[in-house]
């Protein structure tokens, strides 16, 4: 029975050093990473940083900022604002629709108030419009790619239980791992 278990022991362990055990480490470990990493640029960094993200939806900002793309704007003091700063705000005070676009004009209203005049990157002229400073949502503070299709499909509850599961999948992984780990290093005290 000895020599059986011994045998057992060293097919085991040879599945557990082989490349094919390595390489399945890896690819898990690289997934869950990334997998980590999306959720925090995702959802987690903007809602502690009191961020919103946004889904760009036109190509008037192409090619930097395509259809698709994720970003992720905060508030920002619009004195600090500039030629040049990509800029969300609302079409019309009150109401949800946002447009993102470059600063490419700063000016004054009769009371002294700064006014924004933007534009799309891949439109020819400026918005008819000039932006107030209470419309303004916020700065860009940083995009991701394709993302925002994602963003558009998981909206309300379905975004709340996609990462309460991915949380929890995380969780178990982990838990599981530790465990096995626990089972590993009892079974090698007790050979």
């Amino acid at each position: 029975m000895t020599a059986l278990h011994d045998e057992t022991d060293a097919a085991r362990d040879q599945r557990r050093t082989g490349p094919l055990w390595w390489l399945w480490q890896t690819v898990t470990w690289l997934v869950l990473l990334f997998l980590v990493g999306i959720l925090l640029a995702a959802i987690v960094v903007p809602k502690i940083a009191g961020g919103q993200p946004y889904t760009v939806l036109t190509s008037s900002m192409t090619p930097k900022y395509p259809p698709g793309t994720l970003i992720v704007v905060r508030p920002t003091d619009t004195a600090d604002l500039g030629i040049g700063d990509v800029v969300t705000y609302q079409i019309r005070s009150g109401e949800p629709d946002v447009i993102t676009h470059r600063i490419v004009g700063v000016t004054f209203d009769q009371q002294g108030n700064r006014i924004f005049t933007t534009q799309g990157d891949a439109v020819g002229k400026p918005d008819a419009r000039p932006v107030q400073r209470a419309q303004i949502r916020g700065e860009l503070w940083y995009s991701i790619p394709y993302l925002g299709y994602v963003n558009n499909w998981i909206t309300g509850s379905a975004r709340q239980i996609l990462v309460y599961g991915i949380a929890g999948a995380l969780f178990l992984y982990a838990a599981w791992q530790f465990v096995r780990s626990m089972r590993e290093r009892r079974a090698t005290k007790a050979s």
